[in-house]
C-alpha cells in the first residue's frame, strides 16, 4: 500500500521509465522465449515482442503515468504515430551527431555504440514528451 501510494506521487517522468523497463522486459522475454523455445524466426519474433510490448506501455501509460482518460481509437493512432516518428528522428538525429564528429574521441568500432546511446536517450525524452502533450493529454482519467 504504501509502495503504490508512493508511486502514485512520482512524477510523470519516473512512472514512464517504470513503464518502459515493464514492456522492455515483457517484450524481451517474449522475443527470446518466441526465438529460443518456439523456434520462431527472428524478424517474427521481435516483431510479436516488439509489439505486446508496446501495447503494455499504451495501457499503462494511459492509465497508470498519465492517468488519462482518452478513448482507445483516439490515442491508440497517436501513440503508433509518436512512437515511429520518436524512434526515426531520434536515430537519425543521434547517428549525424556522432558522424559529425562527436564521438571523434571513440575508436571508429564503438561509434554505432555511441550513437544508438544517445538516440536511445533522446528516444526516450522525445517519446515522454510526445505521449505526455499530444497522445494522453486532456482531462485525467476520473478516479
Amino acid at each position: 500500500m504504501i509502495a503504490a501510494n508512493s508511486l502514485k506521487q512520482t512524477n510523470s517522468f519516473v512512472r514512464f521509465a517504470l513503464v518502459g523497463m515493464a514492456n522492455t522486459v515483457l517484450g524481451l522475454l517474449i522475443m527470446l522465449t518466441l526465438l529460443n523455445v518456439a523456434g520462431t524466426s527472428y524478424w517474427l519474433s521481435t516483431f510479436i515482442g516488439n509489439t505486446a510490448g508496446a501495447a503494455l506501455s499504451y495501457f499503462l501509460n494511459r492509465s497508470f503515468t498519465f492517468r488519462s482518460s482518452v478513448r482507445f481509437f483516439e490515442g491508440a493512432p497517436k501513440f503508433v504515430a509518436v512512437i515511429h516518428i520518436c524512434y526515426f528522428a531520434s536515430y537519425w538525429a543521434s547517428g549525424q551527431l556522432i558522424g559529425a564528429g562527436a564521438a571523434d574521441f571513440l575508436p571508429p568500432v564503438y561509434r554505432d555504440d555511441a550513437a544508438v546511446l544517445a538516440g536511445s536517450a533522446l528516444y526516450t525524452i522525445t517519446n515522454y514528451f510526445g505521449q505526455k502533450k499530444w497522445v494522453f493529454r486532456g482531462r485525467p482519467a476520473e478516479r
